[in-house]
């Protein structure tokens, strides 16, 4: 297989007619320009190049790559001046809010390729449970988990969020069987009250369960959960991070939240803001089958 990097030598010869001129142009060595040329020659099995009084001549063989060769090389400088024409315009910062749970355990790959691939924009990552307001001006791109957005912002709506009551395997081993058909004897990991989790409490196979603690924050019931403390209303995509974890049996998931990503209306015009909200939804898109715990 041919090495891309041998095509600035062969289109030097070519020009050129010698190794010689091909150095010049290239700022390397008569050896260099000499090994990759013939490197290319082995990876085809063809003489490419022939001596004549007048230099180094192209034979039938290299006459019929030339035309490919100068295509590829008229693509990948295309390609190179669209990145760097990326890199100027793609500078300056970007606030964007999420929740610390998908931050945590979804985003941050996902944030740092960005950041490696634009290198000129800088990312101020708020991380809270909190609803910041775009119209206010708290943030320019959030990622939410609802049912649906009231704001006056830009939002695209990417795939419902599956939500579903989680226990570790451990606990429902110990519990599940000896618990009473509404739930007696199980523990709940309260949210304080929430009317919506009350609800879905009430609605639950386990209604008669103890709401035996209260932890405001999410990502702590992950972690009491995981540690066999009770079950809890969380997110399917951590049966796939965490294979300790399984849905209580007799439940099913809520189907009623789904995944969005906002920005405010006038920052659709902004080049750096367009590329992080169009990188963040293909990449939720690709995982879209993982984050709803498919």
């Amino acid at each position: 297989m041919m090495d891309w990097t041998q095509i600035p030598y062969f289109l030097a010869v070519a020009r050129s007619g010698s190794l010689r001129g091909a150095a010049e142009q290239l700022n390397a060595t008569h050896a260099t320009v000499r090994r990759h040329l013939e490197a290319l020659e082995t990876s085809y099995s063809v003489q490419l190049f022939r001596r004549s009084r007048k230099g180094l001549e192209l034979t039938p063989a290299g006459e019929a790559l030339l035309p490919d060769l100068l295509a590829a090389e008229k693509l990948l400088t295309r390609g190179r001046n669209g990145v760097q024409g990326l890199d100027r315009e793609a500078s300056g910062l970007i606030r964007i809010s999420l929740d610390p749970m998908t931050g945590h355990h979804l985003l941050a790959p996902v944030l740092a390729r960005f950041a490696a691939l634009y290198p000129e924009i800088e990312l101020e990552i708020r991380l809270t449970f909190d609803i910041e307001s775009i119209t206010g001006l708290e943030t320019d791109i959030s990622i939410r988990h609802a049912a649906e957005i009231t704001e006056d912002v830009v939002a695209r709506k990417l795939f419902a969020l599956p939500i579903g009551i989680l226990a570790s395997r451990d606990y429902v081993q110990r519990h599940a069987e000896k618990a009473g058909k509404q739930g007696e004897g199980l523990n709940w990991i309260g949210y304080g009250p929430v009317p919506e989790l009350q609800r879905w409490v009430d609605a639950s196979p386990f209604a008669k369960a103890r709401v035996r603690h209260t932890v405001a924050d999410p990502e702590m019931h992950l972690h009491l959960v995981r540690q066999g403390g009770g079950m809890s209303f969380l997110p399917l995509w951590a049966l796939t991070h965490f294979p300790e974890l399984q849905q209580m049996p007799g439940s099913s998931a809520d189907l009623s939240r789904s995944t969005w990503v906002l920005l405010h209306a006038d920052l659709r015009r902004v080049k750096r803001v367009r590329l992080l909200v169009d990188y963040l939804t293909q990449a939720l898109l690709q995982d879209r089958d993982i984050i709803r715990g498919i």
